[in-house]
């Protein structure tokens, strides 16, 4: 098919999306709206930014030529720097989609996807709406925290009392400890997400796929051997193993600081958490908070009830007889 053709097809599909339609880019995941539609471009707005952008028609024709000379599917990763919305404004198109699982873009003659957003399937976010996580440690301890921190001034640590500091430090460990644990359940699933290194955003930052090397020596004997072969004095490459050196501290009369550099210093660690008296305050907190919803709820109710006898009141038939009385 033409891409003149093709052009005008993605154009009038284009022109059929509701105003309020939202696309996600395949690799950053930005949400972009169309705001304009041209002869020879298309005008973007991202919603993260408001930024807008315009998307010219020939760059669509270039990857409409990629996508067509690419065996299996043009791969995403191949894109310029910013270019991800171009796929995901030509996956309107019928003949168009993406498949985020294997980084490419196609051409099919089967029935196809976009990269709109399910806006009906989106969390709400209406502060009314929370609830409770179920089992969820940091949750519990994050909460005895601001509660801590509520009741006592923090600004200045120095007039706290130490059992106060000892709470906090003990509140603030706990916390730190649950956030890696669930911060690690997290990016777990983000990683089966994210299939490229370009930043994915979200409301309150951005995250993207990055990798490190570790590495490790293979068996001494393997690694001597490949260096002496190569004219390397083995010498050169040994070093003192400290776990030997104490084994053999423990056969000898020499002394630790015989043979270390000794450095002392002190710091707090956590010795022991009472988790009944946490537990006890903190079923005390959802006391409180519940009892909060429920006397806001019953003012609501009363407030509501009132406006509507007053509504009924206003409106309702009286005979005039009944009036004079």
């Amino acid at each position: 098919m033409p891409f003149s053709v093709s052009w005008h097809t993605l154009l009038e599909h284009l022109d059929e999306l509701p105003a309020d339609a939202t696309l996600i880019t395949p690799l950053s995941h930005s949400h972009i709206h169309i705001t304009d539609i041209q002869e020879h471009r298309i005008i973007i707005q991202f919603d993260e930014s408001s930024e807008k952008r315009p998307l010219q028609r020939d760059q669509f024709e270039s990857l409409y030529h990629q996508i067509q000379t690419a065996h299996d599917g043009f791969d995403l990763d191949r894109l310029p720097p910013d270019a991800d919305p171009y796929p995901a404004v030509l996956s309107v198109h019928p003949r168009f989609e993406i498949d985020e699982d294997a980084g490419v873009i196609a051409e099919t003659d089967g029935p196809t996807t976009t990269q709109l957003a399910d806006t009906a399937h989106e969390p709400d976010i209406d502060d009314d709406d929370r609830t409770e996580p179920d089992g969820l440690d940091v949750y519990s301890d994050a909460l005895l925290l601001i509660d801590a921190l509520e009741r006592h001034d923090v600004t200045d640590l120095l007039e706290l009392e130490t059992a106060t500091l000892v709470n906090l430090y003990t509140l603030l460990s706990d916390v730190q400890r649950d956030a890696n644990d669930f911060r690690q359940e997290v990016a777990d699933v983000l990683l089966s997400r994210l299939h490229h290194d370009r930043p994915v955003a979200g409301q309150y930052g951005s995250v993207q796929r990055t990798s490190r090397r570790n590495r490790s020596l293979k068996d001494d004997e393997d690694v001597l051997s490949m260096l002496e072969a190569e004219g390397i004095d083995c010498e050169r490459v040994m070093s003192v193993d400290r776990q030997k050196v104490d084994e053999a501290l423990e056969v000898t009369t020499l002394t630790e600081s015989d043979v270390y550099e000794i450095d002392e210093s002190e710091y707090v660690r956590k010795a022991e958490v009472d988790d009944d008296v946490k537990e006890s305050r903190l079923q005390g907190l959802k006391d409180r908070l519940a009892a909060s919803e429920e006397t806001e709820a019953e003012e609501l109710q009363q407030e509501i009830e009132a406006l509507e006898e007053r509504i009924d009141d206003l409106t309702s038939f009286r005979a005039g007889t009944e009036v004079q009385r």
